[in-house]
């Protein structure tokens, strides 16, 4: 029998998954960056600059950034302004729509010249063992199919010494807020998506996604079992969303 896993609330063969999730973001690439600032009221640009402070990249010797899912190069960008001409910054995502809005952002922005796109799958990382000093992933881990085996990867990649870095949405841990949260997840965002990116099936999935990823205790687990050393997570926003870090010792 063929291992099943989950897409949204439906189940479906493991190796469908993939292709089913870059169906949504293949629909929702035009206006990914638009619709975050509406679902999130414009927080999601506070919660990245606070995920990115924790890079650190040096200023004084060659520093090595990998920046998983990173499509659209919000946080890329981010990471090579906290750098210097040292620092070099390699978008990866599996998604051609994704990375081509990345290549036109970074363009207006005058950083395609410090960023590289390179179009691969987190579950088989194109890059020889130890080769980056920080690895980021934000808002994309729960949309890989085999999340150990990425896990994995972002382990294998980084040098000794080297930081992993997730932002990812959460479990909301506030009385109250919890609730009103749900309501608004469910009823006001694929609404928002409907209006703006003329479908609402992509939203459905994606809500539906963060409903059914591991709460930060049991996701801070994974990154320890991956191997990584003094795991731990921060909740921001009442616990919407969580950086989780992890170093390779």
């Amino acid at each position: 029998m063929a291992e099943e896993t989950h897409f949204g609330f439906s189940r479906l063969p493991l190796q469908d998954k993939q292709a089913r999730v870059d169906a949504v973001f293949h629909k929702v690439a035009s206006r990914y960056d638009l619709m975050n600032d509406l679902m999130s009221g414009g927080l999601h640009r506070i919660w990245k600059d606070i995920f990115v402070s924790r890079v650190k990249p040096s200023r004084k010797v060659r520093f090595r950034h990998l920046d998983v899912a990173g499509g659209t190069g919000d946080i890329a960008f981010r990471v090579a302004r906290a750098g210097s001409p040292l620092t070099e910054v390699v978008v990866l995502d599996i998604n051609a729509g994704m990375l081509e809005q990345g290549r036109r952002r970074a363009a207006k922005r005058h950083f395609d010249a410090a960023l590289d796109f390179v179009e691969a799958n987190a579950e088989e990382l194109p890059f020889a063992d130890d080769s980056f000093d920080a690895f980021t992933i934000a808002f994309g881990i729960r949309n890989v199919p085999r999340i150990d085996t990425a896990l994995a990867e972002a382990h294998r990649v980084l040098r000794r010494g080297g930081k992993f870095l997730c932002l990812e949405f959460s479990n909301v841990n506030v009385p109250i807020v919890d609730r009103l949260y749900e309501a608004y997840s469910f009823r006001v965002i694929p609404r928002l998506g409907r209006l703006v990116a003329g479908d609402d099936k992509p939203y459905r999935y994606l809500v539906e996604s963060i409903a059914r990823f591991p709460d930060a205790e049991s996701f801070c687990g994974k990154i320890a079992g991956a191997g990584f050393e003094r795991a731990s997570f921060t909740r921001l926003s009442g616990g919407i969303v969580a950086i989780h870090s992890g170093w390779k010792l």
